[in-house]
């Protein structure tokens, strides 16, 4: 069966009608910031950067200062980036961050010293259910353990924490269960496993792929974009747990054209390229059981101690999500592509936390490009496509970013049963 186009759905994202119309009214003003700072004063004023441009900024003052480099978080009230710096003998550093346009803040803790922390959580307390992720904005190591986390394994992880000394972590508690967001959704299927397609891309050979999250693999090799159809695209790579949560999937039909967009509903949001996700941004996310919800990146690098083994290098945010709305597309609203949906706890009336794979070291470890004829990690030419999923099967269900498996419910719960709505869509002008 010949498969000329992203089945069903030109490969992009569907949800509800409700958060059609929301998501319709937020990206059309699309405003962005002036990247200048356009005064006499710019060499010493912090600049008004879009978040994009604040990520980049960050990894050229992280090679620029070396060890003074703490960190650092964009601020999206003034859209500055603020960088961390451990003071020293020679403060030309912080005149050097105030030059290239970044706010500077003094802090205590090096990225040496919260780096060593982490190795120290590593070898002493790698729990299933705890997380741990630098928070730039608090200069601290931000711990997170789920509702497992009790007694003897409570006690370890506290033990653990004040043992790196005051000031280095806090702990906080989450009502949830970390786990991948597997459930039943709509959207790609394999065996009795449902997940959603993140980005369209190319393969290292030249053929049509896409990413989704790692754990999906485990659903089988041959997916389709109807449940119990036939196959149209095969898993070629797949990491999870590890140093990521992320699958290569090939389609089976090398015409297949792969557009570069993500269909919000009444409209599409154009992918342009796979960026960095910077400590503060604002982020979306499309999925098959909750559709559109949007909230902020909280650390970078972060730990995940899933039930199936421990998961390195992810991007943590408050953006909602339940199980379905794996392998979904996390992206901006400029059009940035920044992780996959890998996992987490909570849900979409209480919140919580979720984990997310950034597209740009997936890029990377498979060797795809994002776009056409883009180049790979984090240097993606135009566009790559957020195209969650096809449609999927059954009862008009629309192929979201969540994957699922049909009774196997992974996450707190996200559940998405045949035809999700989009239930909670945010608006892509605030942060939730």
């Amino acid at each position: 069966m010949s498969h000329k186009r992203i089945p069903k759905r030109q490969a992009a994202i569907a949800v509800g009608g409700v958060v059609a119309l929301g998501a319709a009214a937020i990206l059309l003003p699309n405003a962005n910031a002036s990247q200048d700072g356009g005064s006499s004063d710019a060499a010493v004023a912090p600049k008004t950067l879009k978040a994009g441009d604040a990520s980049d900024l960050a990894s050229q003052l992280a090679g620029l200062l070396g060890d003074s480099f703490a960190g650092s978080y964009y601020d999206g009230e003034n859209k500055q980036l603020v960088v961390n710096v451990v003071p020293g003998d020679n403060n030309n550093v912080i005149v050097q961050a105030k030059k290239a346009g970044a706010a500077v803040r003094e802090v205590d803790n090096s990225m040496t010293e919260l780096e060593a922390g982490a190795q120290t959580l590593k070898a002493k307390a790698t729990i299933p259910g705890t997380s741990w992720a630098v928070d730039p904005r608090t200069n601290k190591i931000l711990v997170t353990a789920d509702s497992t986390v009790t007694g003897e394994k409570w006690d370890q992880l506290e033990s653990t924490v004040q043992s790196l000394g005051s000031g280095m972590a806090t702990i906080k508690k989450s009502a949830g269960t970390f786990k991948t967001f597997v459930s039943g959704g709509d959207a790609i299927f394999a065996g009795g496993a449902r997940c959603s397609l993140g980005f369209n891309v190319t393969a290292s050979d030249g053929s049509p792929a896409f990413l989704t999250a790692g754990h999906c693999a485990a659903g089988g090799d041959q997916w389709s974009d109807a449940q119990g159809g036939q196959p149209i695209a095969t898993v070629d790579q797949a990491v999870f747990p590890g140093n990521g949560d992320f699958a290569l999937v090939k389609y089976d039909d090398p015409a297949t054209q792969a557009p570069s967009d993500v269909n919000v509903g009444d409209q599409t949001v154009q992918i342009s390229q796979a960026a960095e996700a910077t400590v503060g941004q604002q982020v979306f996310r499309m999925g098959s059981t909750t559709g559109l919800a949007d909230g902020q990146v909280l650390g970078l690098n972060a730990t995940v101690n899933y039930p199936e083994g421990t998961v390195t290098g992810l991007i943590q945010t408050n953006v909602c999500a339940e199980p379905g709305d794996s392998g979904g597309s996390m992206f901006t609203q400029d059009g940035l592509a920044i992780g996959l949906t890998s996992g987490g706890s909570g849900d979409c009336t209480s919140g919580g936390e979720t984990f997310f794979q950034p597209v740009t070291t997936a890029l990377e470890a498979v060797g795809a490009t994002l776009g056409e004829g883009g180049a790979g990690a984090g240097d993606q030419a135009s566009g790559e496509e957020a195209g969650a999923g096809e449609q999927g099967a059954g009862d008009g269900q629309d192929a979201g970013a969540g994957q699922e498996a049909g009774g196997q419910d992974a996450g707190d719960g996200q559940d998405a049963g045949n035809g999700q709505e989009a239930g909670t869509g945010s608006e892509l002008t605030e942060t939730h």
